[in-house]
């Protein structure tokens, strides 16, 4: 069974950078055949698509709210995806989910993956 866990939320001061990282356990070649990505959620609101990476040529694609400031990274050979966000602002508080789906293509639609992590925290202080 492939489960997700997330690390590295906290609370931060506006202007300032943080890395989440996300690992992937279980599943043949657990990491290595998973195409990634990295929502976020604030109250009743929606889940929001931030950046998702591909497993095979690490292709990705970024939503435009965040493009230029958020970076998705991932290291197969630790099974992890990394998301450094830059510049951080009150609006990026949220609950941050980490995803993950089989095979190569990259989705925003949070439809389109399997697993998910519990979430991590991220508060932005002004």
């Amino acid at each position: 069974q492939v489960q997700l866990a997330e690390s590295g939320g906290g609370l931060v001061q506006a202007g300032t950078s943080l890395t989440l990282s996300c690992t992937l356990f279980g599943g043949a070649g657990a990491g290595s055949r998973y195409t990634m990505a990295w929502f976020r959620q604030d109250g009743g609101n929606e889940r929001e698509f931030l950046a998702t990476i591909s497993w095979n040529d690490n292709s990705a694609r970024y939503a435009d709210s965040v493009k230029g400031r958020f970076t998705i990274s991932r290291d197969n050979s630790k099974n992890t995806v990394h998301l450094l966000m830059n510049n951080l602002k009150p609006g990026d508080t949220a609950v941050y989910y980490c995803a993950a789906r089989q095979g190569a293509t990259t989705f925003t639609d949070k439809t389109a993956y399997e697993t998910w992590g519990q979430g991590t925290q991220v508060t932005v202080s002004s």
